[in-house]
């Protein structure tokens, strides 16, 4: 498993840059200029000199070069910012951002709590939702309790998340008023009343992530239950005496998973998608809204950076998948 590991993760180095350049290239070629939200009254020498500074007079590939050095370039004093560069802004030394003035993984820094409590609630839940709905449905097929699973499931699967969270908002917040329509990213949660009210606000943008993200594995939970439900080995399982329920959670479910695993794991930076849309319906101070506001400023190491981290997000957990099969299926060797 170790050089399986290894010889995946330098495979992993050469399918980054690769994507690092088809990421920076479609930004290149998307409209707009950092230089766009400059005010008309800023005399042209003045943006002349600001240009040259960004270094937008360089050719592309100076600068995606040039950002590449600064991803891989560590410096103990500025390891983040060698990492991940710095966002258009911060003097004439540095990439400078007009829209945040500030280190790209200061800004990430700050922003990425927001999205890890919503993001990584909704998936929890939504698997711990997921699974047992597709089990029982798979179990129990075409009864009662199958049939509205399924219905729901296509609901979930099928509305665009915005499209839902604006219906929650209407029904549950400006109808009912049982949760805040915006959420308050400078709630500090230090006593009762502060957990609850964070509680409250956490309800909708979770349950509109959750519900998408369980509607899909518990489809694929059911048809893969129902595969192996139908298999020989069940059956003689059953006949050598062993109770239903160690039939289908031991045996059935264990096998199930298999496919499964993968649907979950690349469900992370799904969801992570999914939560730019979610945050900007409800407000959220996270990374989705970040990464909303930097395309519209044009803040391209901003913008790269967050899409890159998309993109590791992908590999990574394909790795995990990979490395869960053999857990799950021992008959699986990474020879």
């Amino acid at each position: 498993m170790f050089t399986f590991t290894l010889r995946r993760l330098l495979i992993a180095i050469p399918t980054l840059l690769i994507i690092s350049l088809v990421i920076f290239l479609l930004l290149e070629a998307a409209p707009g200029d950092p230089l766009g939200e400059v005010p008309l009254t800023v005399p042209p020498e003045v943006k002349a000199k600001m240009r040259e500074a960004l270094g937008l007079n360089s050719a592309w590939y100076v600068r995606y070069l040039l950002w590449l050095k600064q991803f891989f370039w560590v410096e103990p004093v500025h390891l983040w910012d060698a990492l991940f560069g710095t966002s258009y802004g911060e003097g004439m030394q540095r990439v400078i951002s007009f829209q945040s003035r500030q280190p790209v993984m200061q800004i990430i820094a700050e922003r990425l709590p927001q999205t890890l409590i919503v993001v990584g609630l909704a998936y929890v839940v939504g698997v711990l939702i997921a699974l047992p709905i597709g089990i029982i449905s798979a179990y129990r097929q075409y009864s009662w309790f199958d049939n509205i699973g399924t219905f729901i499931s296509m609901i979930g699967f099928s509305v665009p998340t915005f499209f839902t969270g604006v219906v929650l908002i209407i029904v549950f917040a400006v109808k009912l008023h049982w949760f805040p329509s915006v959420y308050d990213t400078t709630l500090q949660v230090t006593d009762w009343a502060s957990f609850k009210a964070q509680i409250r606000q956490m309800v909708m943008p979770v349950t509109v992530l959750a519900l998408y993200n369980a509607a899909q594995i518990s489809r694929f939970m059911r048809a893969s239950m129902l595969d192996n439900l139908g298999q020989d080995y069940v059956r003689t399982a059953r006949a050598k005496g062993l109770t239903e329920k160690v039939v289908v959670l031991i045996h059935v479910l264990r096998n199930s998973l298999i496919p499964v695993v993968t649907v979950i794991a690349l469900g992370v930076p799904t969801i992570f998608g999914g939560a730019i849309i979610t945050e900007q319906v409800f407000k959220v101070n996270g990374l989705g809204q970040q990464l909303i506001l930097s395309i519209h400023a044009n803040d391209m190491p901003m913008v790269m950076t967050l899409t890159f981290i998309f993109a590791i997000l992908i590999v990574l957990f394909n790795l995990v998948a990979d490395l869960l099969y053999g857990i799950l299926d021992p008959r699986i060797r990474y020879d």
